[in-house]
């Protein structure tokens, strides 16, 4: 790489190594901070440079590919517009309005002025422009949201990027030129597109085309919530706070997910095939606990008696545990759950005989037997709650007419603006930061540290069989990061520069800072979602 634009001294350095990188440099951390590669760069203790291989330089080839191709749409159709929204279908789906314009021919022209420009080897210059000057420039261009939200940064000045006549401002680092953005593909899809890059567990390769039906009516339905709210992006959130309608807004938003909840039990209540088993599954800090204790609550409202079955007491004594590539415990994996226990159990359940149900012992590593028996009436379903409840192979001994499985997580239906998401894994972890802390008692450094073996986790155990549900639910909030900021903002502060977690920080604290704090709590239920996280939930 030896792209003009690339700070010089950061070019020699890329030069002297660079055979020891078979995948592009991205990016630069200069002392545990992420940096773009056209950074200006001084005297420095630690310098590292980001490639694709981890999941800071897949967001900055992500990153540049979106601003790609907003910059090449823009000399097709000027008048076009791109929302870029969520994660699917093995990419990111973005609408494009008018939707007149989503078209297999006209996408292909798209893709045809991508390539065009990458073949031009085009550079994407960062440039610094005072905050009144950048506030100007996008309410020039009739982008709004991002010019209230530049407005309400501290900085004097911020950095946009430009290529060939397009200006943007894209939160986090782009690579410096177009000829390092060959790897990409765009399908059509509803009314919109899904632009396809290389993800962590392959950089060298596109994933391939995959179609999500039910999370792409999730996310459907998420969109719907926020129109009827009113707030798509930050700036209103911010605007909601200001005003002081934050507890409407927050009475709205639990509304919406309890009236959800409430359909899914007359669901199972209704169900012609008596579905008595009902899984929950989700990734980390999806608010799978809440949703299971406010699901019951419903059921029983419905006139049904729900028992619980705790999943965690059915792991495999600790010597049948698998180990992960370091040598630990994988207690993710599959493998370390007796599945042929627990569907030896349930099928006596629901025949009608009692079951003495295990508690396991974490400390000791063994199953217990303390004596907890049980059976089930005929009217009564089981609720069990997991990572692999929507497995296959969990229930291969169960009759599928008797099971029901609900996929539950958060994905945020809020913007920071029309060209800029929030990737359902930072609102995850900033929730986890803050429930580690309350009631675990680790730091915010810990969870940081553990979170790639957790979401290694998620993409192995849990994502794969997400479109097995029978319905998925929404945890997400949209007033909840305004809520979450004041618990997370002082514990990521501690974070030391000294550590290479402390990019992470950086980057939280960076997003966190285009919220309003929403100070007052008191219109927050006690059996609320985010209850789980910040405390004081009826349920714990």
């Amino acid at each position: 790489m030896s792209a003009k634009h690339i700070n010089s001294r950061i070019r020699r350095i890329i030069d002297s190594i660079n055979n020891n990188y078979i995948l592009p440099i991205t990016a630069v951390k200069i002392n545990n901070t992420l940096k773009d590669l056209q950074s200006d760069i001084k005297d420095y203790r630690t310098l590292e440079l980001v490639d694709m291989n981890c999941t800071e330089g897949i967001a900055i080839y992500r990153r540049s590919v979106l601003f790609l191709l907003m910059a090449a749409l823009k000399k097709i159709e000027p008048n076009a517009e791109v929302t870029v929204e969520h994660s699917m279908n093995n990419g990111i789906y973005c609408r494009i309005l008018p939707v007149s314009l989503v078209t297999d021919q006209n996408i292909e022209k798209l893709s045809a002025k991508m390539q065009e420009m990458i073949d031009q080897n085009l550079p994407i210059v960062k440039k610094s422009l005072r905050k009144k000057e950048a506030i100007r420039f996008f309410k020039n261009n009739k982008q709004d949201a991002k010019a209230a939200l530049i407005k309400s940064l501290k900085q004097d000045f911020v950095s946009i990027y430009c290529c060939d006549d397009y200006y943007d401002y894209l939160y986090g680092p782009m690579l410096p030129e177009t000829s390092e953005l060959k790897l990409f593909a765009i399908d059509c899809y509803l009314s919109g597109i899904v632009v396809r890059t290389p993800e962590l567990s392959s950089p060298c390769e596109l994933p391939p085309k995959q179609n999500q039906e039910k999370l792409s009516a999730l996310l459907a339905e998420a969109g719907n919530w926020a129109g009827i709210l009113h707030c798509d992006y930050v700036n209103e959130l911010n605007s909601y706070i200001k005003n002081q309608h934050a507890g409407e807004l927050i009475r709205i938003s639990e509304a919406l997910q309890e009236k959800k909840i409430a359909y899914i039990a007359d669901i199972i209540a209704k169900s012609t095939k008596k579905r008595r088993v009902i899984f929950i599954a989700g990734p980390s800090s999806s608010g799978k606990t809440t949703f299971a204790q406010r699901l019951r609550i419903q059921l029983l409202v419905n006139g049904m008696r729900p028992v619980s079955l705790s999943m965690d007491d059915y792991f495999h004594d600790r010597e049948h545990t698998p180990f992960t590539e370091k040598g630990e415990y994988d207690f993710e994996s599959f493998g370390a759950i007796d599945s042929d226990l627990l569907n030896e159990q349930i099928l006596a359940l629901l025949a009608g005989k009692g079951i003495d149900v295990p508690k396991y012992n974490f400390i000791t590593g063994k199953k217990e037997w303390p004596g907890r028996r049980f059976s089930l009436l005929t009217d009564q379903p089981i609720i069990i709650e997991g990572i692999h409840g929507l497995n296959p192979n969990l229930t291969k001994s169960l009759p599928e007419d008797k099971i029901y499985k609900i996929y539950i997580s958060a994905l945020t239906q809020l913007g920071i603006d029309s060209h800029n998401n929030i990737p359902t894994t930072v609102a995850r972890l900033i929730r986890r930061i803050v429930r580690d802390y309350q009631f675990r008692g680790s730091s915010a450094l810990k969870t940081i540290k553990q979170w790639p073996e957790v979401r290694a986790g998620e993409e192995k155990n849990i994502f794969p069989y997400q479109e097995n549900a029978d319905i998925m639910f929404n945890s997400a909030l949209i007033y909840e990061l305004a809520v979450l900021k004041k618990y997370a903002y002082p514990l990521l502060e501690k974070i030391s520069d000294e550590v290479p977690e402390y990019s992470m920080s950086r980057e939280l604290l960076n997003f966190l800072s285009f919220f309003r704090d929403i100070r007052t709590e008191d219109d927050i239920p006690n059996n609320s979602i985010l209850r789980e996280f910040i405390g004081r939930s009826c349920f714990f």
